[in-house]
């Protein structure tokens, strides 16, 4: 499942339908981003994220596609939230199963990493008071280009 919303999600309902999906995996690795408060030694009061829907998706999928060739996974669920969110929202979830836990560990992190680098999204915080467009951050690149070695 790939999902883009303005809602919020339920961790415990994702696990269990994760759970069903693929009854046979031994191992379910789950990653939820929130709001910081902080970002670059500047206080955040809110962020707000942009997207273009059909591409934003399409690259979801593509990353999911690639990360099942490389990793021996069952199943990738991605939902990721757009719009104006509150300190402490959750953001993105990624849900993993496989049949044991390095790849599901693995896995998520590939679809993290690849995520904050290629998803067309635009996100602008709430910066004392100002509202500042983000730019992409290097370590994401960073982390994005370990996998290609």
């Amino acid at each position: 499942m790939i999902k883009v919303c303005t809602e919020d999600f339920d961790l415990g309902l994702l696990t269990n339908e994760l759970r069903q999906k693929s009854p046979q995996s031994g191992a379910i690795v789950n990653f939820i981003g929130l709001v910081r408060d902080i970002n670059h030694g500047q206080s955040v009061s809110k962020l707000f994220l942009e997207h273009y829907p059909a591409m934003t998706e399409k690259v979801l999928a593509d990353i999911c596609s690639r990360a099942k060739k490389r990793f021996a996974v069952d199943h990738i669920d991605v939902i990721h939230r757009v719009g104006e969110l509150d300190l402490n929202s959750q953001i993105v979830y990624v849900g993993v199963s496989a049949m044991h836990r390095g790849d599901a560990f693995n896995c998520c992190e590939y679809v993290m990493d690849h995520l904050k680098s290629e998803a067309p999204f635009w996100k602008k915080e709430s910066q004392n008071g100002q509202q500042v467009w983000l730019d992409a951050n290097p370590s994401d690149v960073a982390a994005k280009a370990r996998w290609e070695q």
